[in-house]
Parts: structure tokens; sequence; C-alpha cells
């Protein structure tokens, strides 16, 4: 017993151990499931989309046919997308379009397009990068000087209109932010976003945009900034021109603001219409006997309502109040006519 040697015990369980963890491992590659077993391949469904109906390829990209082989061309031709030995460009630029246009996850858009998530990060960063780069290129200020053709040749907007060079509104983009600031960005209907406020002309193009305001700032907040700071070099109309605004925003100089306490949006219209005639089903079908009213309560209303109302038109430019009772005034009397 003198010769044993407990070394070579060591050896053959350390022998023993590696041979049945090769195994194992052999074992799970055989049995491995693979993640993306669809026969449907990315490359195939984006084949799909564009030779299928316009309509489908509207509906998930949110741009039509022409539109999309156009902004795969500038991709190409401007060398800032390569076709690789997985992903041709028109797939790359379909799978972002895609994800941004029903705001998909990582994941989602994985499995949808059958590539892994860190694929799809990266073409997502790369794409997105060069968006931004050509916003300067698409987002161009109006041409001040000329009237829309959308205005000038229809009876409803000219004469009255053919000064307005644009509109201008606030919308909610949701957003992922820290917890430590996510107060900042929950707006008023309790989800996170940022306040994007947008400029449009008649022709449905973009001509001046500012991102990355909180969700609970206030829409006239962001349009004051952005006028008043030089940084953001906002489009000032000239003199006797000016935007559309809604009554979020003040009626100033340039800036021409609808009539306050009228009801513009469609749904707004529709849901008075409904009040109106319920009021009248109730007062007919069930007649009730006049109350006392209390006279104080109400003048003490009526009157908050009018310091209300003159506090308004006081923060209102004259000019801008002006122009506005202009073309109502107009367009009444040619109504009549």
């Amino acid at each position: 017993m003198s010769g044993y040697d407990s070394s070579d015990d060591d050896d053959d369980v350390v022998l023993l151990v590696c041979v049945m963890d090769s195994v194992i491992r052999k074992i799970r590659r055989q049995s491995r499931v693979p993640k993306h077993v669809s026969s449907f391949s990315g490359h195939e469904k984006m084949c799909e989309l564009i030779t299928g109906h316009e309509g489908l390829l509207l509906e998930h990209i949110r741009m039509n046919r022409d539109c999309f082989h156009w902004l795969v061309t500038l991709f190409t031709v401007q060398n800032r997308l390569q076709e690789t030995h997985t992903l041709t460009v028109q797939e790359q630029l379909m799978m972002f379009l895609t994800m941004v246009a029903h705001g998909d996850s990582n994941r989602r858009t994985s499995y949808e397009w059958k590539h892994s998530g860190e694929t799809v990060s990266r073409y997502i960063d790369t794409i997105s990068s060069h968006l931004v780069q050509l916003a300067s290129r698409f987002i161009v200020p109006p041409d001040f000087d000329d009237v829309s053709t959308v205005i000038a040749e229809n009876r409803r907007f000219f004469p009255y209109f053919q000064g307005c060079v644009g509109a201008i509104d606030g919308t909610h983009i949701p957003c992922v932010v820290d917890a430590d600031i996510a107060a900042a960005y929950r707006n008023r209907k309790g989800f996170m976003s940022q306040n994007v406020m947008a400029v449009v002309d008649f022709e449905m193009k973009f001509t001046y945009l500012v991102a990355g305001w909180e969700g609970s700032c206030h829409d006239a907040r962001v349009l004051n900034v952005a006028t008043s700071n030089p940084a953001f070099m906002f489009p000032h109309a000239p003199e006797g021109k000016y935007y559309l605004v809604d009554a979020g925003y003040k009626n100033k100089p340039r800036f021409l603001a609808p009539f306050r306490g009228q009801n513009y949006h469609l749904h707004d219209r529709r849901r008075e219409d409904g009040d109106r005639r319920k009021e009248i089903e109730e007062a007919t079908f069930n007649p009730k006997d006049d109350a006392v009213d209390d006279g104080n309560a109400e003048d003490e209303v009526g009157e908050a309502s009018t310091q209300q109302q003159q506090q308004q038109q006081h923060e209102e430019s004259n000019d801008m109040r002006h122009i506005r009772d202009h073309i109502a005034n107009a367009m009444w009397n040619d109504r009549l006519d």
C-alpha cells in the first residue's frame, strides 16, 4: 500500500467530470429548440408587403410603395445603408418603419423579422441617426412670399386666409424615462410622453419641429420658448403673415387663435348637438315646474365669467383680434350673399 498515490484518483475524477460535461453539452445541443422556426423569413415578409396590396403596406409602414422605393434609393445612393449577407437595404428600412409605425418592442420586431435582438437594435439606431441628419433637408421653413395653391384655388379659404402660412399644434409621443424624472413627463392623460410641437403648411408638409419637452409642459410654453430663443431657429412670419393656432395658444401677433368658447373640433360639435337634442327632449317630455333660482349665486357666476372673458381679451393682441373679426365678418357676409 506504500506505493498508492491519491493524485491518480483525483485525475480520474477530473477526467470523468469533463467527459460527463461534454456529453451533457452535446445532448443539450441536439435537443435545443431553434428560436426562429417559421419558414416565412423576414425577406419573404418584405417581398410580400412590397408586391401585395398597397393598403396592407400602408398599414404596416405608414407610407405607400412609391415613397418607400424613393426612401430606399435615397439611402442607397448616399451610401447610408449597405446590403449585407443577411439583410438587404429594403429589409433594413422595412423593419425600422414597421417598428416605429406601431411602437413595437425589440423582442416583437426580432420575432416578426426573424433576426436577433442585437441585429434589430443596431439597425434601428443606425437608421434613426441617418434620419436625424436628413431632417434639415426636408423640414424647411415655408415660402412666406407666395400664397399656397391650396388656399388660392379654394373658394372656402381665399381670400380670407391668404395671409396664413401654416398651422401649429402640439402632440404627445409616448416615451420611457427614468423613475426619478417620470413625474415631469407624465401628461394630463396619465401616461409618459414628450410634447412635440410641429408646424405644417397647407400641402401637409412639416416646416418646423421641436421635440424633447416634458409631457407635463403646456403647448403655449413650448411655443413661447421656441419663438423667443434664437437657438431654436423658429421661422418667424413676416409682417402681414401669420400661423393658425388652436385655443391652447394665445392670440398674439403673427399667431391667429380661434374665438374663445366656441367648439371647432368635430367631436365637440357632435357632442354639443347631442346635448342640445337631449335638453329639448327632456324639456318636451319631462316638463317641470319652474324652480326659484338663487339670484345671488347666478350673479356671482355671471360676474366671474365676465371678468374671465375681459382678462382673456386683454391678453389677446388687438391687431390679431381685428384680423380674426375681419375674416369672420367677410365669410359671414359672403355666405349671406
